[in-house]
């Protein structure tokens, strides 16, 4: 079991490693069992958090909430849909409980001033702002309240609402990061935006990642390559399950996969190594597969040399190939066979 990671740290200590959340969102499609062994799946993955959506449809949408796509026929409205996608307090509360005792941080999007109090009652450690709320005041000044860090995902936003937002937040001292976001279910490559990671760092002075929809693991390596410090995937037990992020998701099996890749490549980053100090370190190698000076043919004593006369044989522990030129002209003192390495006590 991995250890639980405090989200603070990302702010606390810049060589933090990334911060990684598996986004089970509706993915368990209102199953309380399923919930519970989406937590057992991510856990097996060496994710830092798990992360769900907490839906009280009542105080979050209304019959005129329409759908974007009309994915599920067993519900009638998507007023209906977020209804089936609601678990009770105690429930989300055991879902906590069980997340920690796996060693994963719990995080849950509240769509809902009410979903916020409830969260908050359970003890969040940290916000996530959906992209569809950036600019929802009402929720912001109750997440700052609470004085947790706040991520916000900028999927839907002009670059002025994420300026007034960030801006909202770093005023009232809330630790804030940023999402490079991009709503499309699945992401094509060209609309990643990769070139946001440093652009969005560079603009705000705070930690950035990037949640990504692309169902693939590429984006997210990437993005770490280039200074990302968290990471948001979606998770599924498998392309064949039901729900509307089926298309934008990891398997567990290939969530695993990008997770080893991230650690790997924080690994590599955190360890330069001067070229010459390689180069250093193999030179036995080097005169293994490296080559020496032989005679093309048998030279009689007082061959003047050229380059005619000069071939070349593996290991390199006599006169090697790059010293060529320098014996080019030299006379024998004896006669040399064909392919016997030459040595520099062979010339006048």
């Amino acid at each position: 079991m991995s250890h639980l990671r405090d989200i603070q740290d990302l702010w606390q200590n810049p060589a933090a490693p990334c911060f990684i959340i598996a986004e089970v969102a509706q993915a368990h499609d209102g199953s309380l069992g399923s919930a519970h062994a989406y937590i057992d799946a991510v856990a097996e993955t060496g994710a830092d958090a798990v992360k769900f959506q907490t839906h009280i449809a009542a105080e979050e949408s209304s019959e005129l909430d329409t759908w974007r796509v009309k994915f599920s026929k067993q519900d009638a409205t998507r007023y209906d849909y977020w209804r089936r996608m609601e678990f009770t307090e105690p429930q989300w509360l055991e879902l906590k409980q069980h997340a920690e005792e796996k060693g994963l941080v719990f995080l849950s999007s509240p769509f809902s001033l009410a979903a916020i109090r409830l969260l908050e009652r359970l003890g969040m450690s940290a916000w996530k702002v959906a992209s569809g709320e950036v600019t929802n005041r009402l929720f912001l000044d109750a997440m700052i309240a609470t004085g947790k860090p706040v991520l916000v995902s900028s999927g839907m936003s002009y670059l002025q609402e994420m300026d007034a937002t960030v801006a909202l937040l770093q005023a009232a001292k809330s630790p804030v990061a940023v999402f490079q976001c991009t709503t499309s279910y699945p992401c094509p490559p060209e609309k990643i935006g990769l070139n946001q990671i440093t652009e969005l760092a560079e603009r705000y002075g705070c930690p950035v990642g990037l949640s990504d929809h692309s169902g693939t693991p590429y984006p997210s390596l990437a993005a770490v390559t280039l200074g990302a410090k968290l990471i948001e995937v979606h998770v599924t037990f498998s392309r064949e399950m039901f729900g509307p992020d089926v298309s934008a998701s990891l398997t567990t099996d290939e969530f695993k996969q990008m997770v080893t890749g991230v650690r790997s490549i924080e690994t590599m980053k955190a360890n330069p190594i001067p070229k010459d100090s390689v180069a250093e370190a193999l030179e036995p190698l080097r005169r293994m597969f490296g080559q020496s000076l032989v005679a093309a043919e048998d030279l009689p004593a007082g061959t003047v040399i050229t380059r005619e006369n000069l071939s070349c044989r593996k290991p390199g522990h006599g006169i090697t190939v790059v010293d060529a030129t320098t014996v080019i002209g030299k006379k024998l003192k004896h006669a040399v066979k064909a392919a016997q390495f030459l040595k520099q006590e062979d010339f006048e």
